[in-house]
């Protein structure tokens, strides 16, 4: 990269347009931006920076800082032209930022955002590139090949900040590296491992917790026993390394338990089931002994009762013999019974019909009844016209009235329709109202949450910048206390020192041995050897007022790390927030966030809104076409309604000479149906009591027969001899009883085994079954034992299976997780195989800080002589802290390594300025190669003697060989003279302004 021209109008402390030509500056190999302070050195490079990457250096960005030159005319707008070359194209940039300006028209001032341009010079002339601050960003850092933040710290070198990084911690210079050196991916593999580590650890304590669970269940499948109370559960945790092997001894000593239990239930239960078998046959014996002697007890008893029923025996076999002839004469008895009850119920029947019969018929026959009956139908079945007649006019009449209600109700819709289509216009306006609000509510919301995140972002930035700066402020108090106790030491130890160089002659007298030389003189004679004086020093109190000196400076220089720290940290978040206060953006933010909260509700009811007006709209469809709908059904029902009228009249005409005295068809049809059922049954009845006659003479005779020839003397005999079936069965039956009681008392009075039984001693079955039954207790407790020990038994190998199978599955898990678990600890720096406690981004960073340190080394050389090397240091710092960024310089005159913040100020200029230039040649290589062939040096020559200057001009001088050009910012007199070509500020009432002066030229 190779600057050519730059040019300022209303930037900075510019007011008027300046040129500056980098190619007239560069032809010399170094040239000299100087000016008084504050004339605009360090904005020359600041318009260079903004130029390429549209800011600042962050430091100088501070919120609130405007880039617009307090001295510009209000018309004069703000603007920054940069030629280069870079990647071996012609590039022009040209950039305005947000400025104020007067309006065109009217008064006041209106805001123009920022502006920028790219062009590149072709052989057709300037041609443009793009006109988007995004575009150009990427376009110019790909070119370059680095960050805002690496040009930064590569081109502009900035000497106080590596004055700063030589003697800061590890933890700053950790943050500086890491902004030049993108080692974002070493954090995330530290991030992956770690996640990858606590996922494998869920893992394996997730299977340690399904062990652990499992083992559990086994502890209750075993029950306690004494060997398990003297061997109890392992009392391991999830993730205890000895789990798997605690829990099989455990389970093993169950299992063993529990077929031990086994089998001492499958002896007891042996030995239960040899007595239960025992006792159940001395019950069986018992019940069967007590059972002949009952039998034959019952055998007796019965024998007794059977003689005293003989006479009794004899009655039932005489009620037996009649029944059995009187059975012969039933059916006829039963014919006649039946015969009789038929005539008189048809007698009865023919009274109460001839009773209903009007008074002309009741003594008529069944042949005139007959007669009449028809004539009546004949009638009746001439209604039948008649009655669909009268349904069919009362069917119109129900049809009239529904169109009737059909009429009624279609007015009511159409007069409802026409007061709703009425306000149809307000309706829609109002409904298409509401909707318009709603999407104005939605687009407000959605601009509202665009300006909400940058100004939460700002409030949280100013938060951060308020706590910064009363951290800048302490540590600014305390920088102060402790500046005043390290001058009041450093006085104290001086004072000391002073006193003890005049009392130094009474330490040198103590050295004195009579007859030895003196030290000093040479003499072996000494006279009078001098003596301490009141308040002699010696050489302990002036080293103890060194060492307080030295932790008063060592405090004092932490409080400066952690002021610059907390000032940087300010200026970062100032940056962030803008110049406006955190009361201010509280506000922003909250009022932003009530009227977003507003919006949205409103806007959350668009749909709703949207729905209801479509609706109306197809309510207004639909009435319309109902509108005029009903007018077409109106006249339809009108022209039905008189032709219905017309067929009523006609069929009421008919109607009238049909129903008689009658009110209606129905009416008379139902008093002639009445008049033929009557005289019908009277009909029917007149018949059977005839028939029922004819039938009760027949079976008298049929009667009187079959009891003469049953042998009974009258039909009365016959009817008393005759009994119900179910009495003839129980005689039957009883006398039935009494022979198989006789054949039963024969067989059991000739059993052997119960005359045998009848005569040994009485059976106690109860006793035996007892036994029996405490015997059998015995045999399901012994049993339910057994049962229990094999299900145990099951239970435990099933268990014992399942948790083989969870600890195999764990195997593999737990070698991932050991696996992941050292990597992790590895690259995190708490592995105690990372000796060195060194994080892999902190291994990464050490790489390119021991680079550095090479590459400045090289340099560092000569500006000193020879004497200091730079060299990386990996020892841990602190004895406890970890290790990885330290640097130290090695003094080749003494052969020591000592830590560079022990440099004068002359030597930490030197280390600073080779870091500088090592770090610029490494970030370079770390971008692919780009070539700087323009470089900047801010500050830092006037800690030089004339004799370092000249060694670090021939430092920077051979430069040219790689064909590059330095800029040297400063205000030493003595480099005017040193370098010829020079770049002037001068700092005027107006604005400055810059001339250009060199060895030929002077402008």
């Amino acid at each position: 990269m190779r600057l050519h021209r730059l040019a300022v109008t209303a930037f900075g402390p510019f007011a008027a347009p300046q040129e500056i030509d980098f190619d007239a500056l560069s032809g010399a190999g170094i040239f000299l931006l100087h000016g008084p302070t504050g004339a605009g050195k360090t904005s020359v490079l600041d318009a260079v920076c903004y130029a390429l990457y549209g800011s600042v250096p962050g430091a100088r960005q501070a919120p609130g800082t405007s880039l617009r030159s307090d001295h510009a005319a209000a018309g004069t707008p703000t603007e920054v032209t940069l030629e280069l070359t870079a990647g071996g194209r012609r590039l022009e940039i040209t950039r305005r930022p947000e400025q104020e300006r007067p309006k065109k028209r009217g008064t006041g001032t209106t805001r123009d955002k920022a502006q920028s341009w790219l062009r590149e010079r072709t052989g057709a002339g300037w041609e443009a590139l793009s006109r988007s601050h995004q575009e150009i960003g990427e376009e110019i850092e790909q070119l370059l090949g680095m960050s805002r933040e690496q040009f930064c710290q590569v081109v502009l070198l900035p000497q106080g900040e590596f004055a700063r990084f030589l003697r800061a911690d590890e933890a700053a210079r950790g943050r500086l590296l890491g902004r030049l050196f993108d080692t974002r991916r070493f954090a995330a593999v530290e991030t992956l491992l770690g996640e990858r580590r606590r996922a494998a650890e869920a893992r394996v304590r997730a299977g340690d917790e399904k062990v652990l669970h499992t083992a559990q269940r086994l502890a209750q499948a075993a029950g306690d026993s004494a060997d398990l109370r003297a061997w109890p559960l392992p009392g391991h945790q999830p993730g205890d390394p000895g789990l798997a092997g605690a829990v099989r001894a455990w389970a093993a000593v169950a299992r063993c338990s529990a077929r031990d239990r086994l089998d001492v239930a499958a002896y007891a239960l042996a030995a239960v089931e040899g007595r239960h078998a025992a006792a159940r046959r001395a019950a069986e014996e018992a019940r069967e002994l007590d059972r002949l002697q009952r039998r034959h007890a019952e055998t007796v008893r019965r024998a007794a009762l059977l003689a005293e029923a003989g006479p009794e025996r004899e009655r039932v076999r005489g009620l037996l013999d009649g029944a059995r002839r009187g059975a012969l004469v039933a059916p006829a008895l039963e014919l006649r019974g039946a015969a009789s009850s038929a005539h008189l119920a048809a007698a009865h029947a023919e009274t109460a019909a001839r009773a209903e019969l009007p008074p002309p018929l009741r003594e008529a026959g069944a042949e005139q009844l007959a007669g009449v009956e028809q004539r009546l139908r004949e009638e009746l079945g001439a209604l039948g016209a008649a009655y669909r007649a009268e349904q069919r006019s009362a069917g119109i009449g129900r049809e009239r009235a529904d169109l009737e209600r059909e009429s009624r109700a279609a007015e009511e819709q159409h007069q409802e329709s026409a007061e709703w289509l009425e306000h149809w216009e307000e309706t829609r306006t109002a409904l298409q109202e509401k909707v318009d609000a709603a999407q104005q509510a939605a687009t407000l919301a959605e601009q509202l949450a665009g300006r909400l995140e940058p100004a939460r972002m700002s409030l949280n930035a100013a938060r951060r910048r308020d706590g910064f700066a009363a951290e800048e402020e302490r540590a600014e108090g305390e920088l102060l206390d402790l500046r005043e106790e390290s001058a009041a030491a450093r006085e104290s130890w001086l004072e000391l020192k002073e006193a003890r160089l005049r009392g130094i002659a009474a330490e040198l007298a103590e050295a004195l041995v009579a007859g030895e030389a003196c030290g000093v003189c040479g003499s072996a004679e000494h006279p009078a050897p001098a003596r301490p004086a009141p308040g002699h020093v010696d050489r302990a109190a002036e080293d103890a007022a060194h060492a307080v000196l030295e932790r008063a400076e060592r405090a004092r220089a932490a409080v400066e790390r952690r002021l610059a720290a907390a000032r940087e940290a300010r200026a970062e978040a100032a940056s962030a927030a803008g110049d406006a206060t955190t009361a201010e953006l509280l506000g922003l933010t909250a009022d932003l966030s009530a009227r977003h909260a507003a919006a949205h509700a409103t806007a959350a009811g668009l749909h709703t809104a949207r729905e209801r007006l479509a609706r109306a709209e197809r309510e207004y469809t639909t009435r319309s076409a109902d509108r005029l709908d009903a007018e077409t059904r109106a006249a339809a029902r009108a022209s039905r309604r008189e032709a219905l009228d017309r067929e009523q009249a006609s069929l009421e005409a008919e109607l009238a000479l049909v129903r008689g005295d009658a009110p209606t068809v129905a009416a008379r049809a139902r008093t002639l149906e009445d008049r033929v059922r009557t005289v019908a049954g009277a009909a029917v009845c007149l018949r059977r009591a005839e028939t029922a006659a004819a039938r009760l003479k027949e079976a008298d005779d049929q009667l009187a027969d079959a009891a003469f020839k049953a042998g009974f003397d009258t039909v009365e005999a016959a009817a008393d001899a005759v009994l119900p079936d179910y009495e003839r069965t129980a005689l039957q039956h009883r006398l039935d009883t009494w022979q198989a009681e006789e054949a039963l008392l024969a067989d059991r009075l000739g059993e052997s085994g119960t005359a045998e039984a009848a005569a040994l001693p009485p059976a106690a079955p109860d006793t035996a079954e007892a036994y029996a039954v405490q015997a059998a207790a015995k045999l399901r407790t012994a049993a339910s034992a057994y049962d229990a020990a094999r299900a145990r038994c099951t239970e435990l190998d099933r268990l014992s299976r399942q948790m083989e199978q969870e600890l195999r599955a764990l195997g593999p898990l737990r070698e991932e997780y050991g696996r992941v678990a050292r990597l992790a600890g590895l690259t995190a720096g708490t592995s105690a195989d990372n000796e060195r406690k060194m994080r892999l981004e902190a291994y990464v960073l050490a790489a390119r800080l021991e680079q550095v340190a090479a590459a400045a080394t090289v340099r560092l050389l000569r500006m000193s002589g020879g004497r200091y090397t730079l060299v990386h240091s990996d020892a841990r710092a602190g004895g406890r802290g970890r290790s990885g960024l330290g640097l130290h310089v090695v003094d080749a005159w003494t052969g020591s390594e000592r830590d560079t913040a022990t440099l004068s100020g002359g030597e930490t200029f030197f280390a600073s300025l080779a870091l500088a230039l090592g770090l610029a040649d490494v970030v370079t290589d770390e971008a692919g190669g780009t070539r700087l062939d323009t470089l900047f040096i801010d500050e830092g020559f006037g800690s030089l003697d004339d004799q370092a200057l000249d060694e670090v001009l021939d430092v920077l001088d051979s430069l040219r060989e790689r064909d590059r050009s330095v800029g040297i910012v400063s205000h030493v007199a003595d480099l005017r003279t040193r370098v010829q070509t020079q770049l002037e500020v001068v700092k005027e009432r107006g604005g400055s302004v810059v001339r250009h002066r060199t060895a030929a030229l002077t402008d």
